[in-house]
């Protein structure tokens, strides 16, 4: 998107090059990376910088309304509440499409957001890896809010760690090193020092929770979190010594209810010009004409999992339960990363930390993922090249 930095990359780049890119990736953290990162980043201009930028910022005025927990309320399924929540979510991801307005500008359309930590060890760190093995200006950075790498890792770790020492803090989550986000996982263990432990090695003993490091008991004092309830129903059988939704004494770092509160659910809540409208089928009088323009998301999904492009009236009336179901307007992703044969889609997801006592939340980087499919998801991008996982570097 930015033509000379596009023109730079393709002359440089060739398969045996992003060989020796992912060869790099796996000599440095073996065997952790399972998902698939694209072949190149995405440079991304100052004025759909801005634009982004702006469309983040009207999101947050409405979650900083008094009244946003009262109006997110039903999000949350009563059985998956977890007590001592705080008065604001710690983490913000919004994902956009990349999209031309009518005047051809480019523009970010709202797609989906979460009160929930995405790579932010991983995307802190893959733009190094490809300056290693491409030649990219310093006239684009990866960063936002900070100025450069060390800031970012000095504000994850304060942030974090909130004061504790780094054993006393771990990163939770659900069988961790079959996760295909495990890569994340290792850097946030060799970045700022915190552990990644399966939820079935938690012991409880009254309100403390401990787990077992080096044949000694360690007790936790702070969660980040990374676990998402969808996932652990999976698992009914598991035998555990504390579930989530147990009042015990320890400080979450992406408390648990901000996943549902900040999700599909919130939608229907936004407007402006870079958000499609969007509403809660069982609030609706009558479907919009243009059905075949919406798209159909359950409210109560991860992943993108449930998600219909194609509906008809007919398909929405034999829904039973339509209140677990939204509409929303589809967009048309504008393919703008050139690649060696053609164009390809993109979205950038803009990720923000919010610390306690801090006003604003604090826009750190970004993610992006290029898509050749009808979606930007993996199902829809198998056996292609130039998709996948990777960095947007934002013109300074």
């Amino acid at each position: 998107m930015i033509p000379e930095h596009r023109q730079t990359f393709n002359a440089a780049f060739s398969p045996a090059r992003y060989q020796e890119m992912l060869a790099d990736i796996d000599h440095q953290l073996p065997g952790q990376l399972d998902f698939r990162v694209a072949e190149t980043p995405v440079f991304v201009p100052a004025g759909l910088r801005d634009k982004l930028i702006a469309a983040g910022e009207s999101i947050i005025q409405v979650i900083e309304q008094p009244n946003f927990k009262e109006l997110t309320e039903g999000a949350i399924p009563a059985h998956q509440r977890v007590p001592n929540e705080d008065a604001r979510p710690e983490f913000l991801t919004f994902d956009f499409a990349v999209c031309r307005d009518a005047q051809g500008e480019l523009e970010p359309q709202l797609i989906e957001m979460q009160g929930f930590p995405s790579l932010y060890a991983f995307q802190s760190w893959l733009p190094s890896v490809f300056r290693q093995h491409y030649p990219i200006a310093d006239s684009v950075s990866p960063f936002l809010g900070v100025p450069d790498y060390d800031t970012y890792q000095e504000r994850m770790r304060e942030f974090i760690l909130g004061g504790q020492p780094a054993e006393q803090v771990i990163l939770l989550e659900l069988f961790p090193e079959k996760q295909k986000t495990r890569i994340d996982f290792a850097l946030t263990k060799k970045l700022w020092g915190i552990e990644a432990i399966c939820l079935t090695k938690i012991q409880r003993n009254g309100r403390q929770l401990f787990y077992e490091k080096d044949g000694h008991l360690i007790q936790i004092k702070r969660i980040y979190n990374r676990i998402i309830f969808d996932e652990l129903e999976r698992y009914p059988e598991l035998n555990l010594s504390f579930n989530l939704t147990e009042d015990v004494d320890v400080t979450w770092v992406g408390h648990p209810n901000w996943f549902f509160r900040i999700s599909k659910y919130t939608l229907p809540l936004l407007s402006g010009p870079f958000v499609p409208p969007s509403h809660y089928l069982h609030e609706l009088k009558e479907y919009p004409a243009d059905l075949e323009n919406y798209v159909l998301k359950p409210l109560f999904s991860f992943a993108g999992a449930g998600v219909r492009l194609h509906i008809t009236a007919a398909d929405l009336d034999a829904l039973p339960d339509k209140q677990n179901y939204l509409l929303q307007r589809k967009v048309t992703y504008e393919p703008v990363v050139q690649s060696p044969d053609g164009l390809v889609k993109c979205e950038i997801r803009l990720l923000y930390i919010w610390p306690a006592g801090e006003a604003h939340p604090l826009l750190l980087t970004g993610l992006s993922r290029l898509s050749r499919g009808e979606m930007i998801g993996v199902d829809f991008n198998k056996d292609k090249d130039w998709v996948g996982g990777t960095t947007p570097l934002f013109e300074r």
